[in-house]
């Protein structure tokens, strides 16, 4: 599958192989999938490149919905999802949807194109969406910003953006490349590209660290796990649920936490996070496990959240390490920790049998309290429509929920049954839903998985509709009306 119905080995406008060829090989070294993008007349080098390129592409009508699509491909790979877009207007429009990739810790690589090499500086030279310094709108969202000048820098500044996208706590990069660098001919200059790679880091969990908090939560009488997003984006589930089942002890998820552990555990107080009884359970601990979420806003029930014991927090953004609540700070991937704690605490032996059941009881009594406090309150349409999707959607079925009085319902209510949940609470924007869920799609077909999604759009957020297969588009692309 081609972004575009033209045979592969197609010559450039300038050549066989041209800056444009240069990149996608790049990216195809690096291991990408496939592309989300939207020409525009400063990158068509690229958009010329992808009819020779084996990569597939996710086409666009508007840059805003090519960063969502891209924030859901990468979403479900696990990888840098590339993002192709033009220079100016065309990147600015995609700044919203990285505001959410940054939010929320997704790789997205963006590769923008620029005006030609002469006009880099911020000299006025006048050319067609020249910005005095584009980089620079985008200091504030993406994690790095490249900007390449030369063909030959292609190969080496898509590896190191790759790296820095990749890398724990991960995010979108920019990349920019002028028009005339993407337009250039490679040959002989630029051999194709095949030995590629890179390697993305974690900060890995100090022993001492590890060591003090297992101590804390093996002599702790009411230890409880609050498990964020950062589990999941590290695949630590498996030793999140070994520590919780070592201790044992509770395990609260936040919205973005909530496949870290099966729904149905006995062990699971699931992630009714605005609620005040799971608030005041937090706040009863005499030892907080905090790993994978910074505790921001929508973690500690609007900051009303008042530790009252020892706090733990593991997180792999430096900045977010007990940044609203003192306690011992553990930089480092969740999954490092985590398998490091459960490893510590399973060798002190077999817990006893009566402090599980008393932590079985508590989830059971916390979930029970709030079941109550929701009959009370005549909510039954809310309950009803959840609970609706929930049994008409296939087990495995990832959702994506737009900023929405239904997609607010999911975040506490919503069992994932083994698909992932998304929702664009990251940065709070409109319409990340739709256009998530058709690069999660993409994905997923690229990989051969069933690529029905669910998205639960609202408040004006659902702006694309599907567009049958004919050429150019392939059948996968989607465009806004108009």
């Amino acid at each position: 599958m081609t972004s575009l119905d033209l045979p592969a080995g197609t010559p450039g406008t300038l050549g066989t192989r041209i800056g444009g060829d240069v990149v996608l090989e790049s990216l195809q070294a690096l291991g990408a999938e496939g592309v989300v993008g939207l020409p525009g007349q400063h990158a068509l080098g690229l958009f010329d490149a992808l009819r020779r390129s084996e990569l597939p592409c996710l086409a666009a009508r508007v840059e805003n919905n090519a960063g969502f699509m891209a924030d859901g491909l990468a979403r479900v790979t696990g990888k840098p999802a590339p993002l192709l877009l033009s220079t100016g207007p065309g990147a600015l429009t995609s700044l919203a949807a990285w505001q959410e990739s940054a939010a929320s810790s997704v790789p997205v690589l963006a590769i923008s194109a620029q005006v030609p090499v002469a006009g880099l500086g911020g000299g006025r030279h006048g050319y067609l969406h020249e910005l005095p310094d584009q980089s620079a709108s985008f200091r504030g969202v993406v994690k790095s910003t490249f900007t390449v000048r030369r063909i030959s820098q292609i190969p080496s500044a898509l590896a190191e953006a790759w790296t820095t996208a990749a890398s724990a706590p991960q995010g979108p990069v920019l990349v920019e490349i002028p028009q005339d660098v993407l337009l250039e001919t490679a040959e002989p200059s630029v051999p194709p590209v095949v030995d590629l790679t890179a390697t993305p880091t974690a900060p890995p969990a100090r022993e001492e660290l590890v060591q003090q908090a297992a101590d804390l939560l093996r002599g702790a009488e009411n230890p409880v796990i609050l498990a964020g997003g950062g589990v999941v984006r590290a695949g630590a589930g498996e030793s999140l649920r070994r520590l919780a089942e070592a201790l044992p002890a509770p395990v609260v998820t936040t919205f973005s936490g909530k496949e870290a552990l099966a729904w149905d555990h006995p062990l699971n107080a699931r992630s009714w996070m605005e609620d005040i009884a799971t608030t005041e359970f937090l706040e009863s601990a005499d030892v907080l496990l905090v790993v994978g979420s910074g505790l921001g806003e929508l973690s500690s029930n609007y900051h009303t959240f008042a530790p009252r014991g020892r706090v733990i927090h593991v997180e792999a953004d430096l900045g977010k390490v007990t940044a609203n609540h003192t306690g011992l700070g553990v930089h480092a991937d969740a999954s490092a920790a985590l398998s490091g704690m459960a490893a510590a605490v399973e060798s002190s032996g077999a817990p006893d049998p009566g402090r599980r059941t008393r932590a079985e009881q508590r989830v059971t009594a916390l979930l029970a309290t709030v079941a109550r406090r929701l009959e009370g309150q005549g909510l039954e349409s809310e309950r009803a429509l959840l609970s609706g999707l929930r049994q008409a959607a296939p087990e495995g079925t990832d959702t994506f929920w737009d900023m929405t009085i239904a997609g607010y319902w999911a975040w506490s209510a919503w069992d994932p049954r083994d698909g992932r949940f998304v929702s664009a609470q990251g940065a709070g924007g409109l319409g990340h839903a739709l256009p998530a869920a058709a690069g999660a799609s993409f994905a997923r077909r690229l990989r051969g998985e069933p690529s029905a999604v669910l998205a639960v759009s609202g408040d004006g957020g659902a702006h694309l509709r599907h567009r049958p297969s004919s050429p150019p588009w392939p059948s996968t692309s989607w465009t806004s009306p108009g």
